[in-house]
């Protein structure tokens, strides 16, 4: 079966290019408004996420204290957002968001969209008790501490991944994990819709494959080098042995809903610190 021209244009793009040039390479991209993987909406999954697990995620306010009344509004956080569309979703369900991405011409187009006057309608608010939060999107490194001064800080209540991690060279997947337990409150939630599973490492990428055991490796040692068998599948890590900044799992379910291109396929996966720390 011949490979999709988009994803051979893009797979081109990125071959043999050093980390250190990928950020221009992704704005490169943008300029030229050769962006496949920009759905003009906001991810469905996230959509549900948000209406059917907040048994688990808790909603966008927590009450400041034990015997405190008053309640703020949680933060949530997005890399490698792109146009913005689940920053701006999250703020319509009340989470103070914030969005980051290396491209300066995907987030000038993401600033679009916060002053288009179609913001109320198209991202109305989802609980009025809660109302909106704010929005901010910031261009910077995710792997560098720069940013924390304009999201006041690197504690984030819920992070949010699609096509983040599958865009990453294999050998930074180790440092996408140990920064995602580093920004991630203690109490707070990773969500990641897994994607694009069954994708074979060896036809390359972006996107890169991902596989379930792929998160488990990577998630339950953070930081440390993934395993992967003579075929490019991940290793399964049987072990009950994790690390001390491990984040582990409290849900994993097929997507109803996601975008096209992973129907049937997609997962979402809900991870949080192995202890309150």
């Amino acid at each position: 079966m011949s490979e999709n021209p988009e994803r051979a244009q893009l797979r081109e793009h990125f071959l043999d290019k050093p980390f250190e040039q990928h950020a221009k390479g992704w704005d490169d991209l943008w300029k030229k408004s050769f962006t496949p993987w920009d759905r003009d909406k906001p991810s469905p999954a996230l959509v549900d996420t948000l209406n059917q697990k907040g048994d688990i995620l808790g909603g966008a306010l927590m009450q400041n204290g034990e015997q405190s009344q008053q309640k703020s509004r949680k933060r949530a956080f997005v890399p490698g957002c792109g146009r913005g569309y689940d920053v701006l979703l999250l703020a319509s369900y009340g989470y103070d968001a914030y969005g980051l991405d290396v491209s300066e011409t995907a987030l000038e187009k993401a600033n679009q969209l916060v002053n288009d006057p179609s913001l109320v309608t198209t991202y109305p608010v989802r609980d009025g008790d809660v109302g909106r939060g704010s929005s901010k999107f910031v261009k910077a490194d995710f792997f560098a501490d720069g940013f924390l001064s304009e999201t006041g800080g690197g504690s984030f209540d819920l992070i949010y991944d699609y096509t983040f991690l599958c865009a990453l060279p294999l050998d930074m997947r180790p440092r996408w994990a140990k920064r995602m337990s580093e920004l991630l409150s203690p109490e707070g939630h990773l969500v990641c819709l897994e994607f694009p599973l069954g994708k074979a490492l060896s036809t390359g990428g972006p996107p890169h494959g991902v596989q379930r055991e792929l998160y488990e490796q990577l998630l339950h040692h953070p930081g440390r080098e993934v395993s992967y068998d003579q075929s490019g599948n991940v290793s399964e890590d049987k072990s009950d042995d994790k690390a001390t900044d491990a984040l582990v799992r409290v849900d994993r379910w097929m997507a109803e809903r996601t975008h096209a291109i992973g129907q049937g396929k997609d997962h979402v996966s809900i991870w949080r610190h192995v202890e309150v720390r």
